[in-house]
Formats: structure tokens, C-alpha cells, sequence
């Protein structure tokens, strides 16, 4: 006799490939706990064997009937949709997530160029000596141009830039708070992801840091399948137009894709990049099989074994 289970519940055929006996899902809570009433029906008859191709068929063939047609149609429906419920987890989350960072910062450098401009118009001495956008809107909202200035050590009076009335000054004040609440958004979202990181891929994490990693993630499609790729493959995601033209035309192929942002590959000598690159990328590729697979954390010693090898040493 042959034991079979689907949606429907599971099923005892014997040789003619009629039903011997039968327990039916009363819901898909008892169909993804299938395996205890499969147990019971193996208690209960004795040799049931997995049906072989040509049984399979004949078994089929069994369900064609039109009375099962309606019961099928609706279980499966509700598990396609408790499958897609179900589908959605933490490498969701952190793919729409360092998307809406990327969005941010384009929002931010977008504002920003237009705070420059504005602002030069009052203080382009201040404007023009800072370059961190982020320090640039600290600084100008919580200090007076002449404050600004002195910090120079240039008077005032000295200024080139236009007096401007505080009705002038509100919108550019304004715009400025703006991107400081940008800021402080992106900081929240980061730490954000920092965490779900923590759970499903600290090794990741530790390795190449928040954004880097997520990245990675969110190009790769999930943990899963970056932890599929082969070094070689992590090396260059995220320059697959490089790599294309590289193919089409005989152009130089790419030493690096998203990897690039690493503060190893960053900080490095030039003619270092294609090294510590590939030595970067295996170690990404151990960190999340581990993390797929749920190992311990070795993320550390990875992430160590990288700096003792390329700093300093370039």
C-alpha cells in the first residue's frame, strides 16, 4: 500500500490504487502539522511505502475527480496566500530600507546644493570653507554669521556676503531644518537596519560593516542567495555594467562593485584595491553562508583577519 499526502489530507492507496483510508484537513493549520497524522496512519497499517513515478500518476489520476476540483482550488488559494504572508521577513525589510536611505540622500544632496547657493548669498566665506554637508547645516543653525566668522577669523565687516533681513534669512533657516530632520532620519533608519542585521546576519555585519552589507543583501535579492554566490561573484555585484562593457568591448574588467565603499578598499593605495578586494569578498562569502546556515559568530575574527593582513601593509 502506498502513503500520500497533499492540501486535501493524507491518504492510504493500496495496489489497485484505491483509497484504503483516509484522514481529511479540516484547515491548513492541520496541514502544516501533517507530519502527525501521517504518523498515525504508518501506526496504524503496516509496510506503506512512498509511491514510485508510475503510482504517482495513477494516484493523480484519483483527484481528477470533479468533486475534489472546489476543495483543491480553495485550500490552495489560501495557501498561496499564507505563503505570501509568510514570505515576507528581515531581508525584506532591509532591502526597503537602505533603498529609502538611498532616496534620502538624494533628497539631502539635492536640498543641500540649494542651501550652498542660498546661503552663499549671506556668508560665502563660512559656505565655501566647509565641506561636510551634514557639519555645514549644524554649524549655520546653531551659530550667528558673525559667530561664523570669527571662527574664520574674519571680521564681519569684512564680509562680502549681502545683510540680510531675518524675513530674508527664515526660508533659508528653514530649508536647513529640513534636511537636518533628513539627518536625523537617516541615522534612525540606519540604526534600524543595524539591528535586523543583528539578527539575521551579524557576521555580515561585522565584516563590512551596515551599509555595505545590506547592500549587498538587497542587490544579491536575499541572504539566501548571497550566501549562494561564489567570492568571485561578490567581488563585482553591483557592476554588472562595468562588467558587461568589459565582455562587449575588451574595456578593463572591474576590480569591485559595492564593496568598494569598504574602509579597507577606501583607505587603501590604488594599485591595492584588486587584492584586498577579492580577500574582502571571500571573507563576505564565509560570513553569509554562516549566517544563512545559523553558525556561530565569527564575524570578528574574519573582519580581524582582514585588517592584520592589509593595514599598514599598503
Amino acid at each position: 500500500m502506498y502513503l500520500f499526502s497533499n492540501v486535501l489530507g493524507v491518504f492510504v492507496f493500496d495496489e489497485k490504487f484505491k483509497v484504503e483510508d483516509e484522514i481529511l484537513f479540516k484547515d491548513l493549520e492541520e496541514y502544516n502539522n501533517k507530519e502527525k497524522f501521517i504518523d498515525k496512519l504508518l501506526n496504524k497499517h503496516k509496510n506503506l511505502k512512498e509511491p514510485d513515478e508510475t503510482a504517482i500518476k495513477n494516484i493523480l489520476n484519483y483527484f481528477k475527480n470533479k468533486e475534489f476540483l472546489g476543495n483543491f482550488y480553495d485550500k490552495n488559494l489560501q495557501l498561496a496566500k499564507l505563503n505570501v504572508k509568510n514570505s515576507v521577513n528581515n531581508d525584506n525589510f532591509i532591502a526597503q530600507s537602505v533603498n529609502f536611505i538611498g532616496d534620502i540622500d538624494k533628497s539631502i544632496n539635492i536640498l543641500v546644493k540649494r542651501l550652498r547657493e542660498w546661503y552663499d548669498l549671506y556668508n560665502p566665506e563660512y559656505s565655501r570653507s566647509i565641506q561636510s554637508h551634514e557639519l555645514f547645516v549644524q554649524e549655520i543653525l546653531a551659530n550667528e554669521k558673525h559667530e561664523l566668522l570669527k571662527k574664520l577669523g574674519i571680521d564681519e565687516n569684512g564680509s562680502i556676503g549681502a545683510n540680510l533681513s531675518e524675513k530674508d534669512l527664515q526660508p533659508i533657516k528653514n530649508i536647513a531644518h529640513q534636511i537636518q530632520d533628513l539627518y536625523n532620519l537617516r541615522k534612525s533608519q540606519l540604526d534600524y537596519i543595524s539591528s535586523l542585521m543583528d539578527k539575521s546576519c551579524p557576521n555580515i555585519k561585522a565584516v563590512c560593516d551596515v551599509m555595505i552589507g545590506s547592500k549587498l543583501i538587497e542587490h544579491a535579492g536575499s541572504l539566501k542567495r548571497l550566501s549562494e554566490m561564489p567570492s568571485s561573484t561578490i567581488q563585482i555585484l553591483g557592476a554588472e555594467k562595468a562588467l558587461f562593457r568589459h565582455m562587449k568591448t575588451g574595456a578593463k574588467p572591474p576590480r569591485h562593485g559595492i564593496i568598494v565603499g569598504h574602509p579597507l578598499i577606501a583607505q587603501s593605495a590604488e594599485m591595492m584595491h584588486g587584492k584586498i578586494a577579492r580577500a574582502l569578498a571571500d571573507k563576505i562569502s564565509i560570513a553569509a553562508k554562516v549566517d544563512f546556515f545559523h553558525g556561530q559568530f565569527i564575524g570578528d575574527k574574519l573582519r580581524k583577519a582582514l585588517e592584520e593582513k592589509f593595514i599598514n601593509k599598503n
